[in-house]
C-alpha cells in the first residue's frame, strides 16, 4: 500500500485504482480489504470520500466513490509537487473549498459523461467542472459541453486558471480559480 500511495499520490483514490494497481503488481488484496484501509485513512481526517451522484435520476451510486486529499501540504510532504498533476491538484483544491463552505459534495453522473462535483447544500445546487487551462475548442466543448447538457437551472461553473476566464458562455460561469476561493456561495 506504501509503494501505491508513493507512486500515485498525483492522483486521486479510488478503490478500483488501488485494485488494479495492485493487481498489477501481483499483490492480492479484496477490496474489502482495500476499503478498510480507505475507511481508516478518512478516519483519520487524511482523506475524504465523494460519492457519485445520478444527476437525472436524482440517486446516490454505493459504489466508485473517489477520495480526495483533506491536507495537500500532507500529500505533498510524501511526494513532492509534479505539474503533470496540477489537474488532480486544482481539483483537490476545489473540493476542500466546497466542503469548507459546508455543501455536500458528489461527483456527478450525467449519462456517459462525468461532471467534476455537484455541491448541494438545501436547495441549493452548483456543478463544477474544473480544467488546469482551456487551451482549444476540444477542452472547451469538454468542460463546457458537460454543463450546457444538464438542463436544470442550478448554477453551472467552470474554474481554470486562464488569464480569460471570468466570463460568461451560453450561461456557463467561467471562474479563474483565485474568484473561486474567494466566492461567498451562501
Amino acid at each position: 500500500m506504501n509503494h501505491f500511495l508513493a507512486d500515485n499520490l498525483g492522483s486521486l483514490l479510488s478503490a478500483k485504482r488501488i485494485s488494479d494497481f495492485l493487481k498489477s503488481q501481483n499483490i492480492n488484496i479484496s477490496t474489502k480489504l482495500i476499503l478498510e484501509y480507505l475507511q481508516f485513512l478518512e478516519d483519520a481526517f487524511f482523506i475524504k470520500k465523494a460519492k457519485r451522484f445520478d444527476i437525472r435520476g436524482r440517486k446516490i451510486f454505493e459504489i466508485n466513490d473517489k477520495f480526495y486529499f483533506t491536507d495537500l501540504g500532507l500529500r505533498n510532504s510524501l511526494q513532492t509537487f509534479n505539474m503533470k498533476d496540477i489537474n488532480k491538484v486544482l481539483e483537490n483544491i476545489v473540493f476542500n473549498k466546497l466542503i469548507t463552505d459546508n455543501f455536500e459534495v458528489y461527483i456527478g453522473k450525467f449519462d456517459d459523461k462525468e461532471i467534476d462535483f455537484v455541491a448541494i447544500r438545501g436547495s441549493k445546487t452548483i456543478y463544477i467542472q474544473v480544467a488546469y487551462m482551456i487551451p482549444d475548442e476540444k477542452v472547451h466543448e469538454r468542460e463546457f459541453g458537460n454543463l450546457l447538457k444538464i438542463a436544470d437551472n442550478h448554477r453551472k461553473i467552470v474554474v481554470s486558471m486562464d488569464d480569460f476566464a471570468d466570463s460568461n458562455y451560453k450561461g456557463v460561469e467561467h471562474m479563474h480559480i483565485r474568484k473561486f476561493l474567494l466566492t461567498n456561495f451562501n
